[in-house]
């Protein structure tokens, strides 16, 4: 090739790369993205120092600035409260320049600050709670479901369990709205499928003793005993249902279960629980590449939420970048327009009410004889598909859905 033609391609390359459109508008010069996390609670394994890592990542790869401005990553402790979330968001979006807020790990927490995203027309994407409220009567054209929902935990593990003939139920349900919507999730789908629901007990947030609980669930004779919580109150539900020897007689379904739940329960006590996830490290080769990454930074493997939160994080970035600007409009209808093809999904879209539809999958823990080596888990039983893993937008309240 010509010295000429190689000098050509290299600064068509450098202004590729380097190129941003003459009319670019990012607001105080900085694209800010705020991480809300549970830091020090219940979930902070699920979420803490590992959703803000993910979003660091993310923002590294992507080089670092969007539209020749730089991005910046701040983060905060929402201390699994409502009230302190929605104002650590107010704070955000009206002083600190915040344009997104990612992660969001509660559903109290997430429904108050889709709120206050709504008001002030900023962006916030959920990755760590399943209340649908966040594209049903919460909706707004800034706030965005990733990860999962409740639809479609409970049309996975729910239908599953129901499928392999578990047709009478008792939940063990964690007191707030994450765990009441999960509950009534999968209660609709053991009613659709023929099967009763003969009770429920609810317990607080961050129990330790379940005893009491166990023994209602025991006394009910159901067939399958739902765990409707997740994180350290899943561990020692499942934990408690063993010592009292529940499942010598009754199954144990876990509705929202983790890869950290399982390393803490360890597979003698967690093999053969199904479970459904949206992602998982060990899935393919990109998936284990950034598992791997992301292992050298926290000391763990990422969970699905840590995954969507850099995953997100990527498809924000890259709707700020076509639309030329962070304005929150424009933003939105780029992340509505643009597909997501990456290590998280395959072909995965926004839809209008902002749940990002992808397949999601169905897994069972392995027993001790499967597993290769730590964090070696989960085998794949289904892949549940994205039509089908997701409430239809024929049934949703939400206010953008023409119908």
């Amino acid at each position: 090739m010509a010295r000429s033609s190689r000098l050509s391609l290299a600064a068509s390359a450098l202004l590729a790369v380097t190129a941003w459109p003459a009319s670019a508008q990012i607001s105080d010069d900085v694209v800010r993205i705020g991480v809300l996390a549970d830091m020090s609670g219940i979930y902070a394994d699920l979420s803490g120092k590992g959703a803000v890592e993910a979003v660091r990542m993310a923002v590294e790869d992507f080089g670092g600035t969007v539209l020749g401005k730089k991005i910046d990553v701040v983060f905060a402790d929402h201390l699994n409260k409502p009230d302190i979330g929605a104002a650590k968001a107010r704070e955000w979006f009206d002083t600190g320049g915040v344009d997104m807020i990612n992660d969001l790990a509660n559903s109290g927490v997430a429904r108050a600050v889709a709120t206050v995203a709504k008001e002030k027309k900023r962006h916030i994407i959920v990755n760590g709670a399943s209340n649908m409220g966040i594209t049903n009567e919460l909706c707004s054209p800034y706030a965005i479901h990733y990860a999962y929902d409740a639809y479609s935990l409970a049309h996975g593990t729910g239908k599953a369990v129901v499928e392999q003939g578990g047709k009478t139920w008792f939940f063990l349900t964690v007191d707030f709205a994450f765990g009441i919507g999960l509950e009534q999730q999968v209660s609709n789908v053991v009613r659709a499928n023929k099967g009763r629901v003969v009770g429920a007990a609810r317990h607080p947030l961050a129990t330790t003793d379940f005893s009491s609980y166990i023994l209602q669930a025991q006394a009910s004779k159901a067939e399958i005993i739902g765990i409707a919580s997740t994180g350290a109150d899943a561990v020692n539900a499942i934990k408690a249902a063993a010592e009292f020897g529940a499942t010598k007689n009754q199954k144990l379904a876990a509705l929202l279960l983790w890869i950290e739940d399982v390393h803490s329960l360890g597979l003698q006590t967690a093999q053969g629980l199904l479970l459904t996830n949206a992602w998982y490290w060990d899935a393919n080769d990109e998936s284990r590449a950034f598992g791997q990454r992301f292992m050298k930074r926290v000391g763990k493997m990422p969970n699905m939420a840590q995954a969507a939160d850099y995953s997100s994080t990527m498809h924000y970035l890259n709707a700020v970048k076509a639309a030329g600007t962070d304005d929150p409009d424009k933003v939105s209808a780029k992340m509505r327009e643009l597909p997501i093809n990456d290590f998280f999904t395959r072909n995965g879209t926004v839809r209008v009410d902002g749940r990002m539809v992808h397949d999601m999958y169905l897994w069972q823990v392995k027993t001790p004889a499967e597993s290769k080596g730590a964090w070696d888990y989960l085998k794949p039983v289904a892949t549940i598909p994205a039509a089908q893993a997701f409430q239809p937008l024929s049934e949703s309240t939400c206010y953008l859905v023409k119908k």
